[in-house]
């Protein structure tokens, strides 16, 4: 599986960065995915919905470590490209 489009678009708030979308084949696309700005520094949070006890639930995310640094680190690459920061 390749990543084939990432597309961002920037929010510039205080931590929150960016909205973006992946796409994967050119024939399977994710929407909100967000750019943060965390103690760490820039990382990627998958899309998510609030429960009704208010905590939160990644609606998608990778299943391996190896997929979600390929997503980060394509995602943090195109943010950076449109950033002027």
């Amino acid at each position: 599986m390749e990543i084939t489009d990432v597309k961002i678009f920037p929010r510039g708030e205080t931590k929150l960065k960016a909205f973006a979308s992946i796409t994967f084949d050119d024939s399977f696309r994710v929407k909100g995915l967000r750019v943060v700005e965390g103690s760490n520094g820039l990382f990627v949070a998958m899309p998510s919905r609030r429960l009704p006890d208010g905590s939160f639930e990644d609606v998608a995310h990778p299943l391996t470590r190896e997929m979600k640094d390929i997503i980060q680190d394509r995602v943090l690459e195109e943010y950076k490209k449109t950033s002027k920061e």
